[in-house]
């Protein structure tokens, strides 16, 4: 085979064109699978998202919805399938990314290494957060007299600054940090416990099982936290209170109940289990398909 002009001229060329490639792949996985996910399960994202910002019940949270009407079901799915799929694609591609340039160029062991690139996927990601801001106030009935779609919510927001855009900043730091490593920490201890696959399909049910248990339990974990980041997001201008004065602020409004402020989490559960599920198992389909 003439190698002239199309294969690479020494090893160490082919192996950076191989890393690219592989990469390259991750993060279209990723933002496959995130889009994926989102079509299917943004209705249920409303109902929790109602739960988390007003304290309701299910059954009033989808009441509310009701309400709202058929045309108001997908409003705001703009924001949230672009950040999410933006998103996923750099929790996926940069964790891959960041452990390749780790191992090569630490001596620290491989599951601290990891962990760290993990986190700093989740960093990264953070500078995605005017889309979840956006999401947010799209979601909030309070706001549906304010804007009518994704562009003239940004529009409103550009006359506070770009600090505005930011608003939540510190929640979603703290949660997709470490959540990130525990996902990729765990994930491939817990597919080792299932019964072991024997065929392509059973490898699927694998990593939907994997993908939904973790996110479930990370979605328990941190749920506290996206309860105050859905509070801190739902406000437009004014004072930008800490994390801490608006925990306490909801603490004190639900009762110094922990029982209220986990209300719409046993949704929050059933939907991660489904969403995640989806995400990994996706994920990975596309991973060998490609």
């Amino acid at each position: 085979m003439d190698s002239e002009g199309s294969a690479p001229t020494n090893s160490k060329e082919y192996l950076s064109n191989d890393i690219t490639a592989t990469s390259g792949k991750h993060y279209l996985c990723g933002y496959c699978a995130a889009f994926t996910n989102i079509a299917v399960t943004f209705p249920i994202q409303k109902v929790l998202f109602r739960q988390q910002l007003y304290g309701l019940k299910t059954k009033d949270a989808v009441h509310q919805l009701q309400k709202d009407g058929i045309r108001n079901l997908y409003r705001g799915i703009l924001p949230p399938l672009m950040q999410k799929t933006t998103t996923l694609a750099l929790m996926f591609g940069l964790y891959e990314d960041f452990s390749s340039l780790l191992l090569s160029h630490t001596s620290a062991p491989e599951l601290l290494t990891r962990s760290m690139a993990a986190v700093l996927a989740g960093t990264t990601e953070a500078i995605l957060t005017p889309f979840e801001r956006v999401q947010t106030l799209l979601q909030d009935y309070k706001h549906h007299d304010k804007f009518t779609n994704t562009y003239q919510a940004f529009k409103v927001l550009k006359v506070y600054g770009m600090r505005e855009y930011y608003r939540g900043l510190v929640p979603i730091l703290l949660r997709n940090g470490p959540s990130n490593a525990l996902f990729f920490g765990l994930r491939g201890p817990i597919k080792q416990c299932l019964p072991e696959a024997t065929s392509y399909s059973a490898h699927l049910v694998n990593d939907f099982i994997c993908g939904g248990l973790l996110g479930a339990m990370l979605g328990f974990l941190f749920f506290p936290v996206n309860v105050v980041k859905t509070r801190m997001q739902a406000q437009i201008g004014g004072e930008f209170q800490s994390f801490s004065k608006v925990f306490v602020k909801i603490w004190l409004e639900r009762d110094r109940k922990l029982i209220h402020l986990f209300r719409g989490a046993h949704l929050n559960y059933h939907r991660s289990v489904l969403s995640w599920g989806i995400i990994n198992a996706t994920y990975e389909f596309l991973l060998k398909l490609l």
